[in-house]
């Protein structure tokens, strides 16, 4: 830590203050960055420049061009490439997400290394699941100790075959970090064909040139939209194969026992999904209280699939499920985190079929507010098993013949029990953005036809209200009993992305209220106020970005998106892990059951929420990713067109943008905006012109011709087609220029 003058020391913020700034900020952090956020000035200048000398030196902090990167934290569990053999004999790794264009070169990492009788120590090229940590030595930051081992990397790998006019035949790596191509030889092809997605073996070879390596599956034509999701499976180590022992074990599971359940059997529940919703894992009712204290309110039921029942503590199952941590969805299929057996079949709601559910039973008033609840296990019969889209076109009168025996007696009284909720939903006044979800459309092939925004109905709120409702009794019910929990916590923004939103916003002359607790509501009168302006777009970006990741912990820090001290993940246990542990401590909390909360659950909770964090990080990467890459080949044929879009973030380097029609990002280089010198502004997320002023924004409305497309790393490149905001050219000192154009560029035609 670097000493401080007494002068100083009380304008300076401490390391961790400073080190979090840099971690969390969402645009370019530098000095000048540093000072403007803690409001430093003369002298203190001097001390903060010393500072962060001595944090580079110290290896806290690495610069990549302007931008000072926090290398001190790395995820608490995370994926390892194992890279390479130390001269003392030391294994070491990276982690593979890093992004070396923000943060330059990823942090070499330590790997804990347990010789154990009949178990392989990690090869080069293996992936490993960690438990991170720091470290005090020279040559480490960081030391990992390994989970599970994912892969043998080391012999495999996942590739495009090419054949090459007089060279045989080259394996073209999907992973983007693979520093080469492979070769493969005659007679080790396996059959495969030119533009197939293959798994190949990497051959021992002490010659020269290209590795070899012999093709050992055959997935598929490349251009067959179905197995790109491969590619993010393979990148991610996501797991997607049951091994025979799991599988084995699902498949002797019996059906549940009826005994010591409350019997709901002829209580008409109902499962309300998306129409191609291959499980059905939640279930609800609701009826007017007959209560005369209670006169309005409103009696409802929330009946979750009984996964405890099935899958116990310590379990191959179970342990397969912890690590998987979740499903995860991709545009042509699933990757479950518990096999079939169970998500389809035993613990699947499936209509007029005895189910074991766990239930919520919950009473409202007239005004939303939640009078009591209690859990019970039970057996149930779904009544129906109905599509969002069905439910609400028999509220709105337009009745499907099984809905016509249920619009009266159920889904009415359902609606008006959510009608009572949403007066306490606005009481509490969740984080309201406005974030449209992108859904891709696929022919029988994997092709896409269209992206479309789904219609956001009341059905679906309706069942997002239920669920989180019984969430937070799940956390009350746990909290009160003092019962071990995982809860889904998410953090209010830190004080200094408040800031860097403040001063942000002054810019289009708008304040946010500062020196006091930030609430949903502070950023919802702030959305209200720019509906239906030009940079609507802008703010609701701007405000996300400032926004905490949610996370799961065993220690409760409330959830400030929803509005809530205490929630808790109660109603997936299908496809979350947290959710299956809530299920597990309300069995052990309430004598429901001898399928609680093992010795071993409660042991772990730490690093089980660590888990399973990265597991749900990583699997919104691999969605994301495979979305890109679909839309990427949709758009193959099309370059050379011109888009409509908005600019989705400014870096110095250019622009991203993301289309209207398709949701498809892309980039734009800021070599092809013109020839005047651009100016990157961090507190305006824009570029400006140094000369004409001509701004682009975050938010703008924008129009680009396609110039490339990359497919199989879902690479958009465009070239900006409109011409920029006019405004007033940036102050010399705010930033350095970006670009230069050397040569005449081409004219942009004019709005």
């Amino acid at each position: 830590m670097v000493k401080l003058s007494k002068a100083t020391q009380k304008g300076l913020p401490s390391e961790t203050a400073l080190l979090e700034f840099i971690q969390t900020s969402p645009s370019v952090v530098g000095k000048r960055e540093i000072a403007r956020a803690f409001g430093l000035t003369g002298a203190a200048k001097v001390e903060l420049k010393a500072m962060l000398r001595k944090l580079e030196q110290d290896g806290k902090l690495a610069r990549s061009r302007r931008k000072l990167i926090d290398t001190s934290t790395l995820p608490p569990v995370t994926v390892i490439e194992v890279t390479g053999i130390d001269r003392h004999g030391e294994t070491f790794g990276e982690p593979i997400e890093w992004d070396e264009r923000i943060a330059g070169k990823p942090p070499f990492v330590l790997i804990e290394i347990q010789h154990r009788e009949g178990v392989q120590p990690p090869a080069k090229g293996d992936r490993v699941l960690a438990k991170i940590e720091p470290t005090p030595g020279d040559d480490y930051k960081f030391k990992a100790r390994i989970i599970r081992a994912l892969s043998d990397r080391a012999k495999l790998v996942l590739g495009v075959y090419r054949l090459v006019r007089g060279h045989g035949a080259r394996l073209i790596p999907v992973d983007k970090k693979a520093r080469n191509e492979l070769q493969v030889r005659i007679g080790d092809e396996n059959g495969a064909l030119d533009g197939e997605l293959v798994e190949a073996e990497i051959l021992k070879d002490h010659g020269r040139g290209l590795p070899l390596a012999r093709v050992r599956e055959r997935l598929g034509d490349l251009n067959d939209q179905r197995n790109i999701s491969l590619i993010a499976i393979h990148h991610h180590a996501i797991p997607n194969q049951f091994s025979a022992r799991v599988l084995a074990e699902s498949e002797a599971l019996t059906t549940f026992e009826h005994k010591h359940r409350l019997d709901l059997r002829k209580v008409p529940l109902v499962t309300i999904d998306p129409p191609d919703a291959r499980d059905h894992d939640d279930a609800v009712w609701a009826a007017a209280d007959d209560d005369p204290t209670n006169v309005g309110g409103f009696q409802t039921i929330v009946a979750i699939a009984d996964v405890a029942t099935y899958v116990r503590p310590g379990s191959t199952l179970d342990k397969e499920a912890r690590f998987r941590g979740n499903s995860v969805y991709f545009p042509d299929r699933v990757v479950p985190m518990l096999p079939e057996r169970i998500s389809n079949d035993l613990c699947s709601l499936r209509e007029k079929e005895d189910r074991p559910a766990l239930a919520c039973f919950m009473v409202f008033d007239r005004s939303g507010t939640k009078r009591s609840h209690r859990f019970a296990r039970v057996i149930m019969r779904s009544a129906a098993n109905l599509s969002y889209e069905e439910a609400q076109a028999a509220i709105d009168g337009r009745l499907s013949a099984k809905a016509e025996t249920l619009v009266e007696a159920v889904l009415k009284p359902l609606w008006a029990a959510y009608g009572a909720m949403v007066k306490a939903r606005d009481r509490r006044g969740p984080l309201e953005l406005d974030l449209p979800e992108r859904k891709l459309v696929l022919d029988d092939k994997g092709h896409v036809l269209r992206v479309v925004t789904p219609l956001r109905l009341d059905a679906h709120k309706l069942i997002e209200e239920f669920m989180i409702q019984a969430n937070v009794a799940a956390a009350e019910e746990l909290e009160a009993k003092k019962t071990p929990l995982l809860y889904r916590v998410h953090e209010q923004p830190s004080a200094e992305k408040v800031r860097a939103l403040a001063m942000f916003l002054k810019t289009v002359e708008l304040s946010l209220p500062l020196g006091q607790v930030m609430k949903p509501k502070h950023f919802n009168d702030l959305l209200r106020e720019v509906k239906g302006r030009d940079y609507q777009n802008l703010v609701n970006d701007v405000v996300l970005r400032t926004q905490a990741q949610a996370v799961y912990s065993p220690d409760n820090r409330g959830h400030f998106g929803l509005a809530l001290k205490r929630y808790a993940h109660f109603t997936s246990p299908i496809r979350r892990y947290a959710d299956l542990i809530v299920h597990r401590a309300l069995v052990s909390a309430l004598g429901i059951g001898q399928d609680g909360l093992s010795v071993d659950d409660v042991s772990r909770l730490a690093e089980t929420a660590d888990m399973i964090s990265d597991a749900e990080r990583r699997a919104m990467a691999a969605e994301r990713e495979t979305t890109d890459r679909l839309i990427a080949s949709h758009l193959a044929g099309q370059t050379g067109a011109l888009f409509r879009g908005r600019i989705g973030g400014v870096v110095g380097a250019g622009l991203f943008i993301k289309l209207n029609d398709s949701g498809a990002d892309g980039f734009v280089p800021v070599s092809s905006l013109g020839s005047d010198y651009f100016v990157y502004s961090e507190v305006e997320h824009a570029l400006i012109g140094q000369r004409s002023g001509e701004k682009f924004q975050l938010g703008d409305q924008v129009e680009v011709k396609l110039l490339e497309v990359a497919p199989v790393s879902g690479g958009l490149r465009f070239e900006m087609v409109s011409d920029g905001r006019q405004g007033k050219p940036p102050p010399q000192r705010q930033g350095r220029p970006t670009r230069l154009s050397r040569q005449t560029p081409k004219p942009r035609r004019k709005k």
